[in-house]
């Protein structure tokens, strides 16, 4: 699935904004090591990943208050991929945690 089909079959909890990338998704990303439409189509549905219930609350409640929205997916057995979506939803970052 690619970004477009992403964005026309998705009924979206809130709008992504600009997507930015660290270069080391971008590296995992051209090499298939990891597939990024998945991960911000759950993303942004309010599936949140791998986040404690603490979390998960926190990105409810964050829906409707426009606070910044953070979730966790494990992709491969090396790689957890964190993807954060400014409060006033101007942009979402694709990370992994040691490029925080």
């Amino acid at each position: 699935m690619d970004l477009k089909t992403l964005c026309e079959t998705t009924k979206p909890k809130f709008r992504l904004g600009t997507l930015l990338f660290t270069q080391a998704i971008h590296r995992l990303f051209q090499d298939d090591k990891i597939d990024l439409v998945p991960l911000l189509h759950r993303h942004v549905r309010g599936d949140w990943g791998e986040v404690d219930n603490e979390d998960k609350q926190l990105n409810d409640r964050a829906l409707n208050t426009h606070h910044r929205l953070f979730s966790a997916y494990d992709v491969a057995p090396h790689y957890r991929v964190w993807i954060i979506t400014d409060a006033d939803r101007s942009a979402t970052t694709v990370l992994l945690p040691e490029d925080y």
